[in-house]
């Protein structure tokens, strides 16, 4: 008999958490989707930072050469830009060269996960512009 008894004991204990199954996922769900698009959006983030980066030495290196200008930058920096796709969109590109410095900022907008916000990343690279010496 003892095994009839605790077999009806679980029975009793199982019927009292019944539908406690919903109500976790209904608490945990929205955790784990903040949690996973939160990761996403801050890959997404970086890699468009990234991408600024890239573009702003792309630019730089460009205009830094020993004939560069800086429409040689713009170009440059858009045409590296335009090769990587949607990665920032809006995308504004500053370039200005002295005598001995080249400086280019780059800014867009990242892609987004979030409806309603979209962040913006800005790099700065800076070059010294070639020079020839005898």
């Amino acid at each position: 008999m003892p095994t009839t008894t605790n077999h009806a004991h679980r029975l009793r204990s199982r019927r009292g958490e019944r539908g406690s199954v919903s109500v976790q996922m209904v608490v945990i769900m929205p955790v784990m989707f903040t949690i996973a698009f939160t990761g996403l959006q801050a890959g997404l983030y970086f890699y468009g930072r990234s991408a600024a980066m890239a573009a702003a030495t792309t630019g730089a290196r460009a205009a830094a050469a020993e004939a560069g200008t800086t429409t040689d930058c713009q170009h440059t920096a858009q045409v590296f830009l335009d090769s990587l796709g949607d990665v920032l969109t809006a995308t504004r590109i500053d370039c200005s060269r002295t005598a001995t410095t080249v400086t280019v900022r780059v800014s867009g907008s990242t892609l987004s996960v979030i409806p309603g916000w979209t962040p913006v990343a800005e790099q700065v690279a800076s070059q010294q512009v070639e020079k020839v010496t005898q």
